[in-house]
């Protein structure tokens, strides 16, 4: 095997792990998870490194604000320096929208827990707030945000509208990850997330996470959240997800897919 041949094999390896790519997500960071956000972030570390996407909250259902200066404030910073990327994750985190119809409302209360920040939003309201959020976050880790991604993956028209106009490089929902500027589809499939708010979405995430990990899927991505980290058994899914992942996949970053 000549150098030529030994090159083309070291290009065609390194072009078939791109395309398999693993994206690892943290939500919720904010100062009201502290110590949950450390303890997730040294349970993905063994599995991808400093390649996590922190999805921050400026202040988490209005009483967890992230302060300029604080001690929060300064591990941010560390974790942006230290190559972790850092996505905007809503402002409040909760949905205090008036919504029209009984459905839009029933879905906003149960299926998001009132988390659904985005969904009811109007394209000036949501302009407002992914600006405020975005001014806080860059002036807290010295520099632009990575993403946005609405709390509970849920966006309306108003809120689709605005992040169109943002600015915000990268978007996702629950299905997918989008350039919001340029119109186009980065990655498809559903996310792995993990759920404990009830016995009954605990043991479907359970059941969900292997299936879903075996999906032939380019882009593979793994959420996980604060009270994640309080159920042995979401903990074990989650490690052997990632262990299983890493096998056959390369974890990279959000900002992957923009060169693709």
């Amino acid at each position: 095997m000549d150098w030529r041949t030994t090159a083309l094999h070291a290009k065609c390896s390194a072009m078939s792990a791109l395309e398999r790519l693993l994206l690892a997500s943290i939500h919720d960071v904010s100062p009201r998870f502290e110590d949950e956000v450390n303890r997730l972030v040294d349970l993905l570390d063994p599995h991808v490194g400093k390649r996590i996407a922190m999805l921050v909250v400026p202040n988490h259902w209005g009483d967890a604000p992230i302060v300029p200066g604080s001690a929060f404030a300064a591990r941010l910073r560390r974790w942006a320096e230290a190559g972790f990327e850092i996505f905007l994750h809503g402002y409040f985190h909760r949905d205090d929208a008036q919504h029209e119809g009984a459905l839009a409302r029933a879905r906003a209360r149960h299926m998001t827990a009132g988390e659904g920040e985005f969904l009811g939003l109007s394209r000036e309201a949501a302009s407002a707030r992914i600006a405020q959020g975005r001014a806080l976050i860059e002036d807290v880790i010295g520099r632009s945000v990575d993403g946005f991604v609405a709390p509970a993956w849920l966006y309306g028209p108003g809120s689709l509208e605005a992040l169109a106009y943002s600015g915000v490089p990268i978007a996702e929902d629950h299905l997918r990850v989008w350039s919001p500027s340029e119109k186009r589809d980065l990655a498809r499939g559903p996310v792995i997330t993990w759920a404990s708010r009830t016995q009954m979405r605990l043991a479907s995430s359970l059941v969900a996470a292997p299936i879903v990990r075996r999906l032939p899927m380019r882009v593979l991505r793994v959420g996980v959240h604060p009270p994640d980290i309080h159920h042995k058994a979401l903990v074990h899914s989650i490690d052997a997800t990632l262990r299983s992942a890493t096998a056959s996949r390369t974890p990279g970053r959000y900002s992957n897919l923009l060169a693709a």
